[in-house]
């Protein structure tokens, strides 16, 4: 492929850029810049308005779409607590699909700095249902759940997790 590529700019036994690279150069400039579009279109923001989450717990429901993040301006993010309404839901829950409930955010995309320098992130954003006194409203957790919850006073989503991150 990269013989191919070079046969087609070349000039006079130069490649396209002044023959100041070689075969593997050339690939490996051509490799950053699709990794570099891939890092820009794969961008993580805060949880906002519309964002659709899953729900890692057994309280019935599969996936929730944030209406409001209840603190910050921008959106929620680790830790944070949100409204949402049920998308879908499984027949026999808890939670029915319609419904408006409030969640905390337990698994974010968007990256978070730790005290000791590392960040962490995961792949999903991922919620646990709360009721209107703030307990979680399932009785078990899937997935990890990071530490960080402690700070947010959430003990009893941390106890209840399989995993912590």
């Amino acid at each position: 492929m990269a013989t191919s590529f070079l046969a087609k700019f070349a000039r006079g036994g130069q490649t396209l850029l002044g023959g100041l690279i070689s075969d593997t150069g050339l690939l490996k400039l051509a490799k950053a810049a699709t990794c570099n579009n891939l890092t820009n279109q794969q961008r993580r923001t805060f949880i906002q308005m519309r964002t659709k989450l899953n729900v890692v717990d057994n309280s019935g429901a599969k996936q929730v779409m944030c209406i409001q993040a209840l603190k910050g301006k921008k959106g929620a993010r680790l830790g944070d607590i949100i409204v949402a309404s049920v998308k879908e839901a499984r027949p026999g829950g808890k939670v029915k699909k319609g419904d408006v409930v409030r969640a905390v955010v337990v698994r974010a995309a968007m990256q978070r700095g730790r005290c000791d320098g590392s960040e962490v992130k995961f792949d999903d954003n991922a919620v646990v249902i709360l009721n209107k006194q703030g307990e979680p409203v399932g009785t078990r957790v899937f997935g990890p759940v990071p530490h960080e919850l402690r700070k947010k006073k959430q003990l009893k989503i941390l106890t209840m997790a399989e995993h912590l991150a």
